[in-house]
């Protein structure tokens, strides 16, 4: 018995029957050979966080454009809901390695400059656009040259069925859930993470302060960021171990509340001129480059590196510009479109 299958049958004697066991995968996308030492999932939440898709997180944004030291990035965003899944996760005795394999690779599809930049793309792109559809076709076709991670169909599943937008916290709708209560995690960690997490980063700009927070929300939830956090990863958890069948849950009250700092978050941050004002601008980045690169197909080949498209040109430069960091967007925009200094030789 190697190293794999070791912790294989470790699953099966510690993991709860509700759990997706790594050795009961459907399998990957393409065959091939077994790790003798990562079982599955954990093979997967490495090749995620090797990929480049995954590096480039760091810069790109999750709420404020250009921030300070202590600001959240989408980079810190996925390492944030990947704590907060992990915790619940072990909590309930899930499969920790799927639980942070999902978590890792739910946002590689993200574009430059947050949601403003996909509202962009899925105005331009003709079949629209989702952060959580192109995450998949990172892993899948982009990573690796166009070799894609090969991941299995467990981490697939629960990467594309991640986003609830400004729907139900929960998944009542028995058509939208993914395959595995791992997946069910991630969904609920990524809102409980966002949640507080940009409050806490509006708080430190100036843009709203503490005793803007609802009182009644401040009263039940908590006081500081922490507070609030343990509240609903406590809810999460005891709620769904009271239940008996694994059905994710929080309580109704307290998805209430969730759902009421959500739209105090949208209205008083999201929303917010001083937030908005910025992404305006950065929206017209994202349209410039667009047009550009598809009115100039031979500058997009020789900015990428390509020889040719492997795709319908329009989906190449929407993946092109999806990928992009916000620094590499801004010093793109500027080297196209605006004029530089006249270098005179000596």
């Amino acid at each position: 018995m190697n190293i794999r299958e070791r912790l294989e049958e470790r699953e099966t004697q510690i993991l709860s029957p509700y759990a997706q066991r790594s050795v009961s995968t459907r399998g990957r996308m393409r065959y091939e050979p077994e790790c003798d030492i990562r079982p599955a999932f954990q093979h997967d939440r490495d090749r995620i966080t090797h990929s480049k898709s995954f590096r480039r997180l760091k810069y790109k944004t999750q709420v404020f454009l250009s921030p300070g030291d202590h600001y959240r990035t989408r980079m810190t965003h996925t390492l944030e809901v990947s704590q907060i899944a992990r915790t619940i996760g072990r909590a309930l005795s899930l499969n920790e390695d799927l639980v942070e394999a999902i978590a890792l690779g739910h946002d590689l599809g993200h574009t430059p400059f947050g949601h403003s930049g996909e509202e962009v793309l899925n105005r331009l792109y003709p079949d629209g656009f989702r952060h959580y559809e192109q995450s998949l076709r990172v892993v899948d076709l982009l990573e690796k040259d166009g070799q894609g991670l090969n991941l299995t169909h467990e981490v697939r599943d629960g990467i594309v069925k991640h986003s609830k937008g400004k729907g139900d916290i929960l998944i009542n709708d028995d058509k939208e859930k993914p395959l595995t209560k791992e997946a069910e995690i991630v969904r609920i960690a990524d809102i409980i993470a966002y949640i507080n997490h940009d409050i806490d980063d509006a708080i430190r700009g100036n843009v709203i302060c503490e005793d803007d927070i609802p009182g009644h929300l401040r009263d039940r939830l908590g006081h500081t960021v922490s507070n609030r956090i343990d509240t609903m990863v406590r809810g999460v958890i005891s709620s769904t171990l009271e239940n008996g069948t694994m059905q994710m849950g929080c309580g109704a009250e307290l998805e209430l509340y969730m759902v009421e700092m959500r739209s105090f978050l949208y209205e008083r941050v999201y929303d917010s001129p001083v937030v908005h004002s910025d992404f305006i601008k950065c929206s017209k980045i994202v349209e410039d480059l667009y047009d550009f690169f598809l009115r100039n197909p031979d500058i997009y080949l020789k900015e990428t590196g390509h020889d040719d498209f492997y795709d319908d040109p329009v989906a190449c430069v929407r993946d092109f510009i999806a990928g992009m960091t916000d620094r590499y967007a801004f010093s793109l925009f500027e080297k196209l479109f605006l004029p530089m200094p006249w270098s005179i030789p000596v």
